[in-house]
């Protein structure tokens, strides 16, 4: 049987497919025997019909039983909970992921809250400093720096049309620094989500690390280290090989939607303004993060009682998330009428040196819109004492910075501050949710990269929020693979953060969480994507047809992949 005879997918009158079924392969046949149990996109395991095994030659090669999927999820949750470490969870999912994708999906999306810290942040981060020891299958594609010459013939290789591609360089690996090779753990982690999250197809992403090398002497020197043994390609050698990189994925995919991920800063912000207006092209550690603190402060509005232009804002940390925030802060002021020297006066930046001031000679391009005409401070404690900010936000990487003494302070100067700890992973939090709370009588509006457990305080839960990206990326993803967008743009950041805001339940911001649970992370998504979809069509950046029958809501839903186990026969 061809895979095209399983499947029930129809062309519509306005010039999509619809997948009811979710095999897209390239090749025709379905596999049998040992080869369809060994495929992940086609394995059913024990759900597999008694005709499906008589039909396929596996009859005997499971067992007997025919279970049903709930059965399966059941097995698969009682395992889970026998790991000993999240680590070891980490592992069980992947494991599951390459044995039955189907099955894999359906687990992680009905229950996102419990395992998306295992599938992505803040175990993603162990997984990735210990990737080497951990391999089991090949997942994704590697081009290295030996590949120069060659990156179209390799990206042939993959065997699935792809709308989505994550990539890393690996040299900004969360919070965590210059992982080489061993930073594949992002992209992967980060398409699972664009499924789980968004509906993206599986088969539609293509995770992809490109291999310029590692700095990492403890990398180099580990014997299971995967990874290109040699320091890091710099300057023009590492340009053209980006450079021959997206050039062979503008040929390959046309359509394709490209996310830079975890690119240290010095490369960030070049190659998303080399390339965002070539192809659809985002960097979510920019745009990304910056749409979902920016939903955060607009949900903050209704628990301190005033706009969000209104804050003042002090960053420790100014690299490329950071810099990416205050821009989208910026930006949306200026939408509310604020003039633009007015916004950014309101938003301070310390970096590893102390206060980004115009006395200083040293500051590097991305800081110079933030320096301010100030005498120069040299830390956190003396900017919030100088400064008397509103809120204070971490993305500095830098363990405890949000001392209990500068959190006093920022309790005291307001009612209701803002203190924002987003480095990730958790181990690299500025201060704990439990902290926040503590140190200013529960009354903090906190979030964090990382999740923190609720705080009991005064005879109050608090539910600290989760500045999670994957509120925002998988259904901007989703927007731009629905309407072939042609660029993704801020305006689609912007739109993603009020619609997430606006997502921001009564229920959900009274114990001070700033964000929608993650059990309606679908929906938000789906919400999302349709603004994004919306936009292409209204900036004439749409390459596919708009729907002439039905709402773009409706139209968004119909792309959204469900892990159904398709009958074969």
């Amino acid at each position: 049987m061809s895979a095209e005879a399983a499947s029930t997918d129809t062309v519509s009158a306005d010039g999509y497919k619809r997948r009811t079924d979710v095999r897209r392969r390239m090749r025709l046949e379905i596999p049998h025997g040992l080869e369809i149990l060994h495929d992940p996109t086609f394995n059913k395991g024990t759900a597999f019909t008694l005709a499906e095994r008589e039909h396929f030659d596996i009859r005997g090669l499971v067992p007997p039983g025919v279970t049903t999927p709930e059965m399966q999820e059941a097995r698969v949750l009682e395992n889970y909970g026998r790991m000993p470490s999240d680590l070891e969870r980490y592992i069980f999912l992947k494991d599951l992921q390459d044995r039955n994708e189907t099955l894999f999906y359906r687990v992680l999306i009905n229950h996102i809250e419990k395992l998306m810290p295992i599938v992505y942040t803040p175990t993603v981060g162990t997984a990735c400093k210990e990737f080497g020891h951990i391999y089991r299958r090949p997942h994704g594609l590697y081009i290295s720096a030996d590949d120069r010459g060659e990156i179209a013939h390799v990206l042939q290789n993959w065997p699935y049309e792809a709308e989505i591609i994550v990539v890393t360089d690996g040299e900004r690996i969360l919070g965590l620094g210059d992982l080489g090779a061993n930073g594949m753990g992002i992209p992967i982690g980060k398409l699972a989500l664009y499924t789980a999250c968004a509906g993206v197809h599986p088969e539609s992403c293509l995770p992809i690390t490109l291999d310029v090398g590692t700095n990492n002497e403890d990398l180099l020197q580990d014997p299971l280290y995967l990874g290109l043994r040699q320091n890091r390609l710099r300057g023009q050698e590492y340009a053209d090989l980006v450079e021959e990189f997206v050039t062979a994925v503008e040929e390959r995919f046309p359509w394709i939607v490209l996310q830079f991920e975890d690119f240290a800063t010095r490369n960030a912000f070049d190659l998303l303004q080399r390339y965002r207006d070539r192809l659809c092209a985002f960097n979510d550690d920019i745009q990304g993060t910056a749409a979902v603190v920016l939903a955060a402060l607009l949900s903050a509005q209704t628990l301190t009682g005033r706009p969000f232009y209104e804050e003042t804002l002090v960053f420790l940390g100014a690299g490329e998330a950071a810099v990416g925030i205050a821009n989208l802060i910026v930006a949306a002021q200026v939408r509310e009428g604020v003039g633009e020297a007015e916004a950014r006066a309101r938003i301070w930046f310390l970096d590893s040196k102390g206060l980004v001031a115009k006395e200083r000679s040293d500051l590097q391009p991305h800081k110079l819109p933030y320096a301010q005409d100030h005498p120069f401070l040299p830390d956190l404690a003396s900017a919030v004492e100088a400064i008397r900010p509103t809120g204070i936000i971490g993305v500095s990487g830098q363990p405890g910075t949000f001392t209990e003494p500068i959190v006093r302070k920022m309790g005291e100067m307001n009612d209701r501050p803002i203190v924002f700890a987003l480095s990730n992973p958790t181990a690299n939090s500025e201060c704990t949710a439990e902290q926040a709370y503590g140190w200013t009588d529960g009354r903090a509006i906190f979030a964090s990269g990382s999740p923190f457990d609720p705080v009991e305080i005064g005879g109050r839960t608090l539910v600290p929020g989760q500045a999670n990206n994957a509120y925002i990326f998988p259904g901007v993803g989703l927007g731009l693979v629905i309407s072939g967008a042609e660029r993704a743009t801020d305006g689609m950041f912007y739109a993603a953060a009020k619609t997430l805001a606006n997502a921001a339940s009564e229920s959900a911001l009274s114990p001070g969480c700033l964000f929608p649970p993650l059990t309606e992370i679908r929906d938000v998504s789906a919400a999302i994507a349709t603004g994004v979809v919306e936009l292409a069509y209204e900036r004439k950046l749409a390459r596919k047809p708009a729907p002439h029958e039905k709402g773009l809501a409706q139209h968004v839903r119909e792309h959204m992949y469900e892990p159904i186990y398709p009958a074969y026969l």
